[in-house]
């Protein structure tokens, strides 16, 4: 017998459907086979009536589908999806912390695993009759989902149904006039990421687009994922996985997008990867606290476009978005100059990022970009200390991974590109920088390696 659940909300809200599409298109590939919305409907509810009472879980599925399913389980008994920076042990008990009476649950056997992990059943290919598909309310809490700690603690972010299908709206246009038509999703970040949430779970759920189950890593993986889905395709990754596929030398199958974010996107790294592949590259700009909200043709465009009834207000020390999906205005440290009446706009950085010392300015993001454009620098960044020096300067650091260089060589170039103020001290080399699983880069990590 399956149980229904009522998903919790005020009474007055709005509801809006858990799946949308007929029973019969598909929601998921899985072993290069369609995983049906009947299917998977049923496989939710399966779920759902194991769930133990309670606020909410941290959803630790590695496979895509399982966390789909997961997620919606959750949904569905009016439950949080709370979703920690990364899967790192520390990381997952000081969310489950801040949240007392949660637990977790995963389709893996882990050990050690968090306290009260609950471990996902088999899903039963005895499905039930599809039924009808539950609503939601639209102010119902679905998931809360941690910053990266790029740039300090990570910060919590709560999500409302509501606000994804309202983001989802967003990206789906988007990519509707890109591809002008129906489409399925490769996906090489994780699904706990807010952009891997966006891409590659709420738009199946509330689209008529489908998602590979895995998480394909390697070049040769990420193409026979692509390979085992119908067209037209669109990759969902990164910069760092996308150099690695262009410096790879991987052969893909026909693509009709790929999207990236993250992490800014080198231009020449856009165009290569447009020549390389056949197919264009949208970037999308968005925040684990916004959502996504703006996007461009990186190759061709510098400009980013706003998605529809979104409006920017520069600030002095950052810019104030208004969109669909939030219930008020929300700061960001991102600097933007407006332009074609405020429906476009160009990033100058982050207030974080610009930097004062011995009464010269700078931008990190434009050091950065100089510490790469050094010939045998594979990887590399330079980050403001917290703590100032005996001459009370916060100083610069550097991590750079160049194979067959020395520091001293490092230094020299940079000295060559930039003001001596700002040069890197410490400047150490190393194997590889700590990027977690979205290509970025906890400051944690980096202080950790730099003070080793």
């Amino acid at each position: 017998m399956v149980t229904v659940y009522e998903v919790t909300g005020r009474e007055s809200a709005p509801r809006l459907p858990l799946l949308v599409g007929a029973p019969s298109r598909a929601v998921a590939w899985r072993d290069g086979n369609a995983v049906s919305a009947a299917t998977f409907l049923a496989h939710v509810r399966q779920v759902a009536a194991r769930l133990p009472d309670a606020v909410g879980a941290v959803n630790l599925c590695e496979d895509r589908y399982a966390f789909l399913v997961a997620f919606t389980a959750l949904v569905m008994r009016g439950q949080v999806n709370l979703l920690p920076p990364s899967r790192a042990p520390h990381a997952v008990d000081e969310v489950m912390a801040n949240h007392p009476g949660c637990y977790a649950i995963g389709e893996l056997a882990l050990d050690p695993a968090p306290a009260g992990y609950l471990r996902m059943p088999v899903l039963d290919d005895a499905l039930p009759a599809y039924g009808e598909v539950p609503a939601v309310a639209a102010d119902a809490i679905v998931a809360i989902g941690y910053t990266s700690g790029s740039t300090g603690k990570p910060k919590p972010n709560i999500k409302t149904w509501g606000s994804f299908h309202a983001s989802n709206a967003g990206n789906i246009r988007m990519l509707g006039g890109v591809i002008g038509g129906p489409f399925d999703v490769v996906a090489t970040v994780p699904p706990q990421h807010m952009y891997g949430m966006e891409m590659s779970v709420v738009m199946p759920l509330m689209s008529e687009v489908s998602v590979h189950s895995g998480r394909p890593f390697f070049p040769a993986d990420v193409a026979t994922a692509l390979a085992s889905m119908p067209e037209p395709r669109v990759l969902v990754t990164t910069p760092v996985h996308l150099r690695a596929l262009v410096e790879s030398g991987v052969q893909l199958p026909s693509l009709a997008a790929f999207v990236s974010a993250t992490a800014p996107m080198p231009v020449e790294l856009a165009t290569e990867a447009e020549r390389r592949f056949g197919a264009p590259l949208q970037e999308v700009f968005g925040s684990t606290e916004t959502c996504v909200f703006a996007s461009r043709r990186t190759a061709v465009d510098e400009e980013w476009s706003l998605y529809d009834d979104v409006t920017l207000q520069s600030q002095p020390d950052g810019t104030l978005v208004d969109a669909p999906q939030l219930d008020e205005p929300m700061a960001l440290a991102d600097i933007v100059t407006l332009h074609g009446g405020g429906r476009r706009f160009r990033l100058c950085g982050r207030n974080t990022d610009l930097l004062e010392i011995a009464g010269k300015r700078a931008s990190l993001g434009d050091l950065n970009r100089r510490l790469l454009a050094i010939d045998g620098v594979e990887d590399g960044v330079l980050f403001q200390l917290d703590e100032p020096d005996a001459a009370g300067v916060r100083r610069i650091a550097g991590l750079v991974v160049a194979p067959g260089l020395t520091t001293d060589a490092v230094l020299g170039a940079l000295r060559a590109a930039m003001d001596p103020v700002f040069l890197p001290r410490p400047l150490r080399l190393v194997d590889a920088l700590p990027r977690n699983e979205t290509g970025k880069l906890p400051r944690g990590a980096l202080l950790a390696l730099v003070q080793r």
